[in-house]
């Protein structure tokens, strides 16, 4: 894939609540990736690197994941110091891990186009996918085709509903001030759990809240 090229981002803003709630689905265990839906998580400005502490228990359970990194936030090393803290080895966790990175919106979307086919070769059990919808904001890219591309990963995600895999999108869209942000919630209504991370005012622990119909559902979840 082509290098990342520096182009303008939107405006961040400090986070705010997101209006939008998911009504549907029944909410899952803090810090636990579905084992299948949709589940979206966001909140603060690092959730695209929060993904990787939800793997240890997956990989320790010999599970397999599959990382479209939008974000290009995976980092090995940090996977390698997750492992040790489990006792496993290194190279055991790495084995359990493919990542196919992605620099611009249409190479997301390609990538989850391309999901089934990456699946044939790597029988993941999850699905984890960042800077969704947060690449499709890229002022260089024009809205027209940005909204194109997106609704097309939104169909590419909807076609994964019926295999068993439990897909995670871990998205920083709310920190931004654009008119794009409304696709976060046009991709908060496709999923099934909704989980927004928040500093715990007394400790300055993140925890998770889920979302649903409008209500918050506390779950707790240092980190």
């Amino acid at each position: 894939m082509a290098e990342p090229v520096a182009s303008p981002l939107p405006t961040k803003r400090p986070f705010e609540s997101s209006p939008f709630a998911i009504a549907q689905g029944k909410q899952g265990k803090p810090w636990v990736l579905p084992p299948s839906g949709l589940a979206v998580f966001y909140g603060r400005p690092e959730t695209p690197r929060l993904f990787h502490y939800f793997l240890p228990r997956l990989l320790a359970e010999g599970k397999q994941v599959l990382c479209l990194d939008g974000a290009n936030r995976f980092d090995p090393l940090l996977i390698a110091r997750l492992a040790r803290r489990r006792g496993r080895e290194v190279a055991e966790f790495n084995r359990r891990i493919r990542v196919a990175r992605a620099f611009t919106c249409f190479q997301l979307t390609e990538l989850l186009v391309r999901v089934p086919r990456l699946l044939e070769q790597f029988a993941a059990d999850a699905l984890v996918v960042t800077a969704l919808p947060d690449l499709y904001f890229d002022e260089d890219v024009r809205e027209r085709d940005a909204g194109v591309s997106f609704r097309h990963a939104l169909d590419a995600l909807q076609a994964l509903r019926p295999l068993p895999l439990g897909v995670a999108v871990f998205s920083d869209a709310t920190s931004f001030e654009t008119p794009r942000r409304a696709m976060f919630g046009q991709l908060a209504a496709q999923a099934t759990e909704l989980w927004r991370f928040a500093l715990d005012g007394e400790g300055g622990k993140l925890r998770l809240i889920g979302e649903e119909g409008g209500n918050r559902l506390q779950a707790t979840g240092g980190r």
